[in-house]
Order: C-alpha cells, then sequence, then structure tokens
C-alpha cells in the first residue's frame, strides 16, 4: 500500500438544458450587476448556443463581453487579448463555452487577469510553473462542447507559444469554480471531431491508470471513464443524434479528466504533444496514434494495471489492449497514417521534440521508463504506422 492524494472537484451541473443555469450559477457567485468575460470558441456562434448561454447571462442581471478571437490550439497571445479585454471590461468572472480550446483559454484568463496594472505579465510568464499565479482570481465557469479534453475537471491548461510549442500551465488557480455539463452542446459536434475528441478521453483514462503515478483510489474514476467511453464512443460517432451516448460520452470525459487532474498522463500524450507541436495534427487523433505506437511496448511486464484497463474495456488480458484500442480507433474513422502531414519530417526530428522540457513529465510519468532509444523507436512506428 501507498500514500495516495485526490484532488477537490469543482461544483458539477449536468443534464440536458443545463446551459440555460449559467447565468444563475454565476449570479449566485457574484451578485447582479456585475460584469462577465464570456470566452466562446468562434465556431459555435452558427449553432446558438453563444446567444443561449449570454441570454441566460443577461437574465440573470449580469453584464456580458464576448471574446472569441482565438482558434483551434489557442496561443499565449489570445490569452493575453482576453485578460486585457476582461481587465478593461472590469469582468469578475471568466464564462467558458466549447471545446478544450476555449476552456484552457479561459480557465487561464480567470487566473491572470486579476494582475495588477504595474505587475502585469504575459500568460507565458506562468507556463511550466515559472511563477506562481496570482492569488486572486476571477470566477470560472465552464461549459464543454466536446467530449474529450476533460479540461471542465482539471487544473492544467495548454497554450502555445510563438514559436509553435505547446506550453503547460498547472496550477490550483486554474481549476473551476463551477461546470456545466449539457450534452445537448455535443449534438452539433460532426463524426470527425466526436472521434477525435472522444478518442482523447479514452487515451486520458487509460495512461491514468497505468501509468506510474495510478493509484486504485483514482481508479474508480478511470476505469468508469474507460468503461463509459468504450460502450458510448461508437454510437456518438455513428448516431449523432443520441442523446444518451452523448451524455455517456460527456460523463467518461469529465471522469477522465477527474482522472488525469489527480494522476497525470504518459508516453502517448508526450507524443501528441510532440506531434503538435510540428505540424498542425488535432490534439485526440494525435494521443491516438501515440498509444497505437506504444501499447504493445508499455503492456510488456505488467504488474496488474493493463490488465484492470482492459477488463474495464470489458477485453480478458492486457495482451488483448492494442489491438482492441487499435481496432475502436479505425472503427470510428479516425486516420492512422500520418505519411501525407509529415512528409518531411524525420523520426530523429519527432524524437528529439519528444524528449524537449515541455514533454518531460509527461514521459517521465510513463511506468515503464523511456531511454532515449526508444523515443526513437516510438518516433518511427508513430510516422510509418499506416
Amino acid at each position: 500500500m501507498s500514500r495516495y492524494q485526490l484532488s477537490h472537484l469543482p461544483r458539477i451541473t449536468g443534464g440536458p438544458g443545463a446551459r440555460e443555469l449559467a447565468g444563475e450559477l454565476t449570479a449566485a457567485r457574484l451578485g447582479k450587476g456585475a460584469q462577465v468575460l464570456l470566452v466562446a470558441d468562434p465556431g459555435l456562434k452558427a449553432t446558438g448556443l453563444i446567444d443561449d448561454v449570454e441570454a441566460s447571462l443577461r437574465k440573470a442581471g449580469l453584464g456580458v463581453s464576448v471574446f472569441s478571437e482565438f482558434g483551434g490550439d489557442p496561443t499565449i497571445a489570445s490569452a493575453d487579448a482576453a485578460a486585457a479585454q476582461a481587465r478593461r471590461t472590469k469582468a469578475k468572472a471568466v464564462v467558458s463555452l466549447g471545446g478544450g480550446s476555449a476552456l484552457d483559454l479561459g480557465k487561464v484568463v480567470a487566473a491572470v487577469a486579476t494582475t495588477a496594472a504595474t505587475a502585469r505579465r504575459s500568460a507565458e510568464d506562468y507556463e511550466l510553473c515559472k511563477r506562481p499565479f496570482p492569488r486572486k482570481r476571477l470566477v470560472s465557469l465552464v461549459i464543454p462542447t466536446t467530449s474529450g479534453t476533460g479540461s471542465e475537471c482539471t487544473r492544467t491548461a495548454i497554450l502555445t507559444r510563438s514559436d509553435k510549442a505547446k506550453v503547460w500551465l498547472w496550477g490550483e488557480e486554474l481549476k473551476p469554480d463551477e461546470v456545466i455539463l449539457d450534452p445537448e452542446t455535443t449534438l452539433s459536434l460532426p463524426p470527425v471531431l466526436t472521434a477525435w475528441t472522444g478518442i482523447d478521453a479514452l487515451v486520458h483514462a487509460l495512461e491514468a491508470t497505468t501509468n506510474g503515478n495510478a493509484t486504485p483510489a483514482n481508479n474508480v474514476y478511470a476505469h468508469e471513464a474507460i468503461r463509459l467511453a468504450v460502450s458510448n464512443l461508437p454510437d456518438a460517432v455513428g448516431k449523432g443524434s443520441d442523446l444518451a451516448a452523448r451524455e455517456g460520452l460527456q460523463r467518461a470525459a469529465a471522469l477522465a479528466g477527474i482522472a488525469i487532474d489527480n494522476c497525470g498522463t504518459a508516453v502517448a500524450h508526450n507524443i501528441g504533444h510532440a506531434l503538435g507541436s510540428l505540424r498542425p495534427v488535432q490534439h485526440g487523433r494525435s494521443v491516438a496514434l501515440g498509444m497505437i505506437a506504444t501499447l504493445d511496448w508499455n503492456i510488456e511486464d505488467d504488474d496488474g494495471r493493463f490488465a484492470a484497463a482492459a477488463r474495464a474495456m470489458g477485453l480478458t488480458s492486457s495482451a488483448d489492449l492494442p489491438a482492441a484500442f487499435e481496432t475502436l480507433v479505425r472503427g470510428i474513422g479516425i486516420k492512422v497514417s500520418l505519411a501525407d502531414e509529415f512528409a518531411g519530417i524525420t523520426a530523429t526530428r519527432l524524437a528529439e521534440q519528444m524528449a524537449r522540457p515541455e514533454n518531460a513529465a509527461m514521459r517521465a510519468s510513463n511506468r515503464r521508463t523511456i531511454e532515449e532509444a526508444d523515443l526513437l523507436r516510438f518516433a518511427e512506428r508513430v510516422l510509418t504506422q499506416a
């Protein structure tokens, strides 16, 4: 037996239509008349979801300013611009609506926007725990519209620097106060994005329960997330209007987020972040390809962690995991080959990116020690998979 620690959870409000409570939940923390910054994924404009949430906030007597000037991989510059808008409008809360990009961005803004005029820093100053966040922060409420990153339940955010490197920011100040899980917000997500984000949730859960930090206490979250992801992902992709499948996958993502918040990820995320730093490849897809490239190596000399994960997937042994995972990835339409997108990128270049400081924590948390030669082997595999 060993010691373990489980982090606190944000308050979670869930169910169809729960987004309508955004105003009520925010006003309960601030009172009427307060200003709110709504950080909203620009891709949601046509769905009416931004209007729904803004209307809920205004109905509760709150002032609203909207920030949507960011893309799929939010940058340090976008975080700084949003924080400046929060200060300019005297926002007391940040409501984040969208996928992991919008949630990560909004979480960072809530954490850094309170810095005084004489000590304002770029969000880059907080990367890789270079300095602590300000003691005070804005109220943070998040509404995920994808089921994958689990950012709604974590104290981590990923931003992209000007040199294209993806860097993580970490701290209790990033964890939201309120989470709204409304499966209706995910209904407009197309099959390919449902697949990419959903497989990210499964990789989160698999890594959290099999890496060197894994604990039986955290496995309560990770194993249930695995079960929910495997049982709901195919229908969420193939039958996008299936609200039950959407709700199950959304819960899987949140539980997997809790799991990685407690125990972290591992080599598949090391590879995924390295890939995304070199070429624009979607995160969920990249970590899935990283897991395909490493799972058979990782299950060698299994101490029971992978066997337990296999049982959560409905399998009989850890030996079944690599094939079952790859079959699921291919079955939901995720393209495995990177040949076209990564032409000109050598295995040596990818291995060097995997070894960079911003990816070190994911490498170190892997239960099986990863040597330099292993990095090159994994890089060759992920670039040549077909």
